[in-house]
């Protein structure tokens, strides 16, 4: 665009040039001393009077003015042009950075919403949960009024009364049972050690925070009954698995190495590992193998692979996750009574069945299929043979809300407060041993105590 500029003014500057010689220029014709004809062509200089001295400097310096200005104007064009692309570059590196800042905005914004609908969805859960459980107080407050009112009828009525025998054996049972309700039914056993049911749980103590991403979530835990190994109960065991192949386990001496992050050893696994839902348990890990539903147990003494054997049925790699996902389709558990697998099944219809492992083959010894929805629970653990269901991963004060237990083949609701300090609980595990769980809850490694009580069957 400039050079066509340049170029008009050029021609402009010659064209005006060339005019100005013409108004000034004249021809004349004369015949010299010898008698030739001669014609004289004379151009008048626009800056001197006579040619005296006269070599033409005058008129090659008007040239050079012109040029100069001339150059000026090309100089001015092209920085007008370059400017105007700076300018258009700069606007679209600026559209580009708004454009991506608003974009980030927006995504966050629809994580943000649909984690507010999560916690919507678990507050109606837990209204509803809190509706039965208030119609299930009131009934039975109206039991025991309808109750106390009866017996207060019979204390107060007059021994000549006829109406009722105080003799009466179906009297005397009914006095008797109310008599001999033991008290632990109703206010817990701080002195109580064997057997039983969660009262409730601490809070969460903190041991550990993961670093990099791959700790966002994973498994942490110890053996409550170390055989045959090395390793005592005292070691920590620590699985990061977030990743495409995790393999790596590592060990720890005790809490405080663990604590400041020092690993005595770090075991390779023979088969990657799937999700959260391992566990330790006489010596061996017990995980499920990625992308299958296969189980291994991994000797820690050998550092071998000591048996592997397929779960019946099981889903697997994301078919009945937990609600927090993360393909937790099965969870490996121990308590008091032994090694357990938490899942589910196309024949159960997504509800969570539980089976008891022999710890050394594998085998399914026996099985229990109750009516809680796998992906309506946050996590799950066994103690003493009961299943335990937590409400909410995300949720800052959620419930352990339902129990199954698989003596009586019965589960119930509960409210027993738990809290998810930092807001992303992808694993619960029980540690008979030390009556603590075991949590990995959004990078930080937390254990809570657990108080047991007399079974409220």
């Amino acid at each position: 665009m400039w050079l066509h500029v340049a170029f008009l003014c050029l021609s402009f500057l010659t064209l005006a040039s060339q005019l100005q010689a013409e108004d000034r220029a004249s021809l004349r014709r004369s015949s010299d001393a010898a008698g030739r004809c001669q014609y004289t062509f004379t151009v008048a200089s626009p800056e001197e009077s006579s040619c005296t001295g006269g070599n033409g400097r005058p008129e090659m310096e008007g040239v050079l003015s012109r040029l100069t200005l001339l150059e000026a104007l090309v100089s001015r064009l092209i920085a007008g042009a370059d400017t105007r692309r700076d300018i258009g570059a700069e606007v679209e590196v600026g559209f580009q950075e708004n454009f991506s800042h608003l974009t980030g905005e927006r995504n966050q914004l629809r994580q943000d919403k649909d984690r507010l609908n999560r916690q919507v969805q678990d507050l109606q859960a837990r209204v509803t949960e809190l509706s039965q459980e208030a119609d299930s107080l009131r009934q039975s407050c109206m039991k025991t009024n309808t109750s106390a009112d009866a017996r207060s009828d019979i204390n107060h009525r007059p021994a000549s009364d006829g109406g009722y025998d105080f003799g009466n054996g179906a009297y005397q049972e009914m006095k008797a049972e109310v008599t001999e309700v033991p008290a632990s039914r109703f206010l817990p056993d701080g002195n109580f050690s064997g057997c039983g049911e969660v009262l409730s749980v601490g809070d969460p103590v903190l041991h550990q925070k993961a670093d990099g991403i791959t700790g966002k979530y994973g498994v942490w835990l110890q053996d409550p009954e170390p055989q045959g190994t090395p390793y005592t109960n005292k070691t920590v065991w620590r699985i990061d698995t977030v990743g495409k192949d995790v393999r790596q386990l590592f060990a720890y001496e005790d809490m405080d190495q663990f604590s400041r992050g020092f690993p005595m050893k770090v075991l390779i696994l023979p088969e990657p590992v799937e999700s959260t839902g391992a566990t330790m348990y006489r010596g061996s890990l017990y995980y499920q193998r990625k992308r299958s539903r296969t189980l291994i147990r991994y000797d820690l003494a050998s550092e071998s692979l000591a048996s592997r054997r397929d779960l019946p049925h099981s889903g697997f790699h994301g078919q009945y996750p937990y609600s927090w996902g993360g393909y937790t389709d099965i969870d490996l558990a121990v308590d008091e009574q032994g090694l357990w697998a938490i899942y589910s099944t196309s024949k159960a219809k997504g509800a969570i069945v539980i089976s008891q492992l022999n710890p050394e083959s594998l085998e399914v010894k026996n099985s229990w299929e109750t009516n809680i929805r796998k992906n309506t629970a946050a996590n799950a653990f066994m103690v003493c043979g009961r299943l335990y269901t937590v409400a909410s991963y995300s949720a800052a004060n959620t419930t352990i809300n339902y129990v199954y237990d698989t003596a009586t083949r019965a589960s119930r609701a509960l409210s027993v407060p738990f809290k998810n300090k930092y807001r992303y609980n992808s694993m619960v595990d029980y540690n008979h041993n030390q009556r603590k769980l075991f949590a990995w809850d959004n990078f930080h490694m937390v254990t809570y105590d657990v108080r047991l009580g007399r079974a409220n069957n």
